[in-house]
């Protein structure tokens, strides 16, 4: 009886925990953002100001994530299965992000690639700007999603051992086939996981990106800085139908991890 009543409060405490800085927050977005109606709704939403902003969004994080897939493997093989230097070094320096505040990046950033910057004084002269521009919002956006595939890839590759990898390569498989026919399916529900989390994280960056920017509504907003901007402006209603677009995103996200995790779970079942 006292441990059936330790995991009912256990539960309460989680559950209140969660309404309160969670699901009612959300859920009151969600309700002042249809409050007005939904033709003030589509109104908002479909404006030329946000539709570009959520546009921005869209190509950041079309970026930035295949550019964050691709290190995360290389990176997570690397240290995992390399037998060069660095591999600790590497190992650590992928946390960074993690560390550091996204607004920092954002200074450093423009430090090195602004007009005043390391090299942001010869880009300009050569007519390629990259701080307050596109190009330095998706530097942002890509440093500040950097560790999450292989963060995901690591601990499954070290999981896995590099048997079957041996395996192939006396069979006569060379390294591009023993990683797309053994490596790589052994690692996709990890990938997929860190591509979902890496997607999360680029939809919803803020700092980095509002420093890198230059924050103009029409051109250099992206969808959660449109969203502080028109906050910020008591635009209420523009803030509440955004927000909504964006939490919706993120519950498709929240949809995609759960379902590749029930489906890692299912292959490491049916493989056990």
């Amino acid at each position: 009886m006292p441990e059936r009543l330790s995991r009912i409060s256990l539960r309460s405490v989680a559950l209140f925990y969660l309404l309160a800085i969670l699901f009612i927050p959300v859920g009151l977005v969600f309700f002042r953002a249809f409050e007005p109606g939904l033709a003030a709704f589509w109104t908002a939403v479909s404006s030329p100001d946000a539709q570009h902003a959520l546009w921005l969004t869209f190509i950041c994080t079309i970026v930035a994530v295949p550019l964050n897939t691709i290190f995360g493997i290389a990176a997570a093989l690397y240290v995992v299965r390399g037998k060069g230097p660095g591999r600790k070094a590497l190992d650590a320096i992928i946390d960074i992000p993690f560390a550091i505040s996204p607004v920092v990046v954002g200074l450093a950033l423009v430090l090195v690639y602004g007009e005043n910057g390391w090299f942001g004084s010869s880009l300009v002269s050569s007519g390629f700007q990259v701080i307050f521009a596109l190009p330095g919002m998706i530097l942002a956006t890509t440093f500040v999603c950097l560790p999450f595939v292989a963060r995901e890839v690591i601990p499954t590759l070290r999981e896995l051992g590099d048997e079957q990898e041996q395996a192939a390569q006396t069979l006569g498989a060379n390294s591009w086939q023993t990683f797309w026919r053994i490596t790589l399916p052994s690692i996709k529900w990890a990938l997929g996981y860190g591509i979902v989390l890496t997607t999360a994280r680029a939809i919803g960056e803020f700092g980095a990106v509002a420093v890198v920017s230059g924050h103009i509504v029409g051109q250099t907003d992206t969808a959660t800085l449109y969203v502080a901007n028109q906050f910020e402006n008591f635009n209420l209603p523009v803030a509440y139908a955004v927000s909504v677009v964006l939490a919706t995103a993120a519950l498709f996200v929240i949809f995609s991890m759960t379902l590749l995790q029930r489906r890692q779970e299912r292959s490491i079942k049916e493989e056990s």
